[in-house]
């Protein structure tokens, strides 16, 4: 369990990786039409680059299991890193059709990033232990590839991999987005290709599961989307410990609601939920548990002026992740619960924000864990300049707490300059 632990961290920072990229692309893409018009092939996506400089506590600081403060190495506090932020870069490919009164889609989308390391993949590394030497190259992350169909009248059909619905809304609507918020892994020896944004740190990061979804039509500026998806296993399970396959898959669902006040005042809200059984076999013998969550995300806009709240909660979830740090060695389930507060202002081409969140874990029942991380702070303000339509300056400045369970707290924080290019 302390290695699992002990990894918490770099595991936490490698989350940000399976992030946003074709999403979060203006309108406006490249369009393609094929000689009689029948198909449209699109393309979009973005390169973003920043410096990040990290000032990180002494690694004699107390111990906070799961923490996600930045730890200082022996040499110094201050870590340099020129890397992506919370999105890798991304170039993402659909391609769309109407045959027979139904609306047909398929999208790929490809995420490379530009930190040097070994893996494979940006996420989950491939090698061990990880570098940054010479000689090295960045990894393709893959987390887009499904298809829709449907139409207006009944409604769309989502097969594939794609976003989730639980914890959905409040990323794509995070300020750090294009930007980096928490350094993450950016702020040790041997950074991933993204940052943490704001994920752990006030709310659960809602990743990109095989699933196969249903949304009604909107009426009325309300839709619903219900499906199923891949059970996952808890990440940070015992070594010990054996996964299960899993009998039934899990869960989701969302509610949401727009609103139109007038031209200049707009209201957005949803609620999502998920649930999904957790299956092992420990030296004891098998054991379950059901991991489930909701959520809530309430936005309004009122001419340049943006404000949201976001609330989640939590049982045999988790924190950071899906599943992570979700129960104890014996199938105990750990409660957690956080919040997202987001203001922004625009003054000409310029928009300055400021965000605060929290993610708290609870013990089990009967658990004994003192330096498990109880909660995880963060504050950024941030300046986004829109230099051209296309092309974004910014600046962050954040600061991160970590808390145990027995009172332990590590701080760090991080400045970061840089500029995202969307297409």
């Amino acid at each position: 369990m302390k290695r699992i632990l002990s990894a918490h961290y770099r595991t936490a920072a490698c989350l940000a990786a399976v992030l946003l990229g074709g999403l979060a692309a203006p309108a406006g893409a490249i369009e393609l039409k094929n000689a009689d018009g029948s198909w449209t092939f699109s393309v979009n996506g973005n390169v973003n680059v920043h410096y990040i400089l990290s000032n990180c506590e002494s690694t004699s600081t107390p111990a906070v299991a799961g923490g996600l403060a930045c730890l200082a190495s022996a040499s110094g506090s201050s870590v340099s890193n020129i890397g992506n932020g919370l999105l890798p870069a991304a170039i993402s490919f659909g391609i769309a059709t109407t045959q027979d009164n139904f609306d047909l889609s398929a999208h790929f989308g490809l995420y490379p990033g530009i930190a040097t390391n070994d893996g494979g993949s940006p996420n989950l590394q491939a090698s061990s232990p990880l570098t940054n030497t010479a000689l090295g190259s960045t990894g393709l992350d893959i987390r887009q590839i499904y298809m829709t169909f449907g139409n207006k009248e009944m409604g769309t059909f989502t097969l594939g991999r794609n976003i989730g619905l639980f914890g959905a809304d409040v990323i794509l609507n995070d300020m750090t987005l294009p930007g980096v918020g928490a350094a993450g892994s950016a702020a040790g020896a041997t950074p991933s290709n993204t940052t943490l944004g704001s994920i752990g740190l006030g709310y659960i990061y809602t990743d990109w599961p095989a699933q196969i979804d249903y949304t009604t039509p909107t009426h009325s500026g309300f839709n619903a989307t219900f499906g199923i998806f891949d059970p996952i296993n808890s990440l940070t399970a015992p070594a010990i410990q054996t996964a299960n396959g899993k009998k039934e898959p899990g869960f989701h669902g969302k509610l949401s609601e727009s609103y139109s006040f007038s031209d200049t005042t707009k209201f957005y809200g949803s609620v999502a939920f998920l649930t999904q059984k957790q299956n092992y076999t420990s030296g004891t013998g098998p054991y379950e548990y059901t991991g489930t969550g909701y959520d809530v995300f309430a936005k309004i806009d009122v001419s340049d002026f943006e404000v949201f709240g976001y609330y989640y909660s939590g049982s045999g979830l988790g924190t950071t992740g899906l599943f992570v740090l979700s129960a104890d060695g014996n199938g105990n389930k750990r409660d957690s619960s956080g919040y997202l507060g987001q203001v922004t202002y625009k003054v000409g081409k310029a928009k300055f924000g400021v965000n605060y969140g929290v993610s708290n874990l609870d013990l089990a029942s009967g658990e004994i864990n003192p330096t498990l991380v109880k909660s995880n702070t963060k504050v950024t303000g941030g300046v986004y300049y829109s230099l051209t339509k296309n092309l974004t300056l910014l600046g962050e400045y954040t600061d991160v707490e970590a808390k145990a369970q027995n009172g332990n707290k590590n701080k760090g924080n991080n400045f970061n300059i840089g500029a995202f290019l969307s297409f």
